[in-house]
């Protein structure tokens, strides 16, 4: 399976966000939850968060992987024009959830082949999706640059349900990963607004109802089903309302 070059035409999920309070405890947990020990990733200078990263490609969703992200403690604040972390990391509730039931799913992020257009349609939506903002690290392979949509307070969008858009350069970070029997099967998004949810994913190409479904619920939540060593394991974030973005 090979993975996305930068000139794909095609939407696609791209990678599921797990928050942890520490990288160990992150590690800890994918081991006890899935089975398996994430791969090394790197630092975030410009967010001050580092992670942790598994391949979970599968024919549903080809080149992905789990990133296990933390605050850096050996980091900075974000810089500007950046207010806050991304993926709702400084906020209160979040961190307060990560403290009482341990990593957690709360995200996911898309990779688009034009994210400047894709920003635009968002937007035409009227959903704030910030701008596209220039990133990179350095990598065994060599250096990994990619763009990344984000808004300068740090807030997800629809509850982290509609997903933060990337666009990478000539290297994906999945290339680089070892299988280590870990397959995304399917991705649940339930929210109030289904509607207006499925309405965004249409604008950016991406696939509804299968494998990514769509479904209408009280409070804003995710369920990513995984086939894993320890057999099918589903991750659930914590459903919780969320303010809407300015």
């Amino acid at each position: 399976m090979n993975p996305p070059t930068s000139t794909s035409r095609i939407a696609q999920l791209d990678h599921l966000v797990v928050m942890a309070a520490t990288l160990e405890e992150g590690v800890q947990w994918c081991e006890d939850t899935l089975g398996v020990t994430p791969a090394a990733g790197g630092r975030h200078a410009f967010m001050g968060t580092h992670n942790r990263l598994l391949r979970t490609s599968s024919e549903a969703f080809a080149a992905s992987y789990l990133e296990i992200i933390a605050i850096d403690p050996e980091g900075a604040p974000p810089s500007a024009p950046f207010d806050k972390r991304w993926f709702d990391m400084d906020a209160a509730w979040l961190h307060a959830s990560v403290a009482q039931h341990g990593p957690q799913l709360i995200h996911w992020v898309a990779r688009v082949p034009d994210i400047a257009a894709s920003t635009e349609a968002l937007h035409a939506l009227d959903l704030p999706a910030g701008a596209p903002q220039a990133a990179s690290r350095q990598t065994p392979r060599g250096l990994l640059e990619w763009q990344i949509g984000l808004r300068s307070d740090g807030q997800r969008l629809l509850g982290g349900c509609l997903p933060t858009l990337i666009r990478w350069g000539a290297i994906h970070p999945e290339a680089s990963m070892q299988g280590q029997g870990v397959q995304l099967l399917g991705l649940e998004l339930q929210h109030p607004q289904a509607d207006a949810l499925r309405a965004a994913l249409l604008a950016l190409n991406l696939p509804v109802n299968t494998p990514i479904q769509v479904q209408i619920s009280a409070q804003p939540a995710l369920a990513a089903h995984l086939q894993t060593p320890k057999g099918r394991v589903t991750l659930r974030s914590r459903a919780t309302a969320l303010p809407q973005p300015q």
